[in-house]
């Protein structure tokens, strides 16, 4: 993670000879090129738990719904490696799409990745939420 001199921060995603891209987790508007920009040593994290349901909060899990500090959270690193399949949760419980076609062809469980094809504006996109 890198801190720019108006206390912005982001973290720095393309590593390149001449320059390095930055995602800014903040307003843009107070960073001015050629201002200095340091490295903070720590990695992207954000609080998890029951203490962040009903919040509002940043990218970087800070509050900014007015009701104070969040109270009793760990914290957890946003880049993880993805767990073995041996380790993970099995898919158990089906997810009805409402199209027969499709549930009785290719059976989706809730939780599931699958890959959608076909062509543009056919409403592939309404199955992803």
């Amino acid at each position: 993670m890198v801190e720019f001199a108006s206390g912005v921060k982001g973290i720095a995603l393309n590593l390149e000879n001449e320059n390095v891209g930055i995602v800014v987790f903040g307003s843009d508007t107070a960073i001015k090129e050629g201002d200095l920009v340091k490295r903070t040593g720590s990695i992207v994290d954000v609080p998890a738990g029951k203490a962040m349901l009903g919040r509002v909060v940043d990218a970087l899990g800070v509050p900014i719904d007015g009701k104070g500090a969040l109270s009793d959270h760990e914290r957890r690193r946003v880049e993880v490696k993805a767990p073995g399949i041996i380790e993970r949760k099995s898919v158990h419980e089906p997810m009805q799409t409402g199209l027969k076609a499709v549930d009785s062809l290719v059976p989706i469980g809730r939780g599931q990745r699958e890959l959608i094809i076909g062509d543009r504006q056919t409403g592939k996109n309404c199955y992803s939420y």
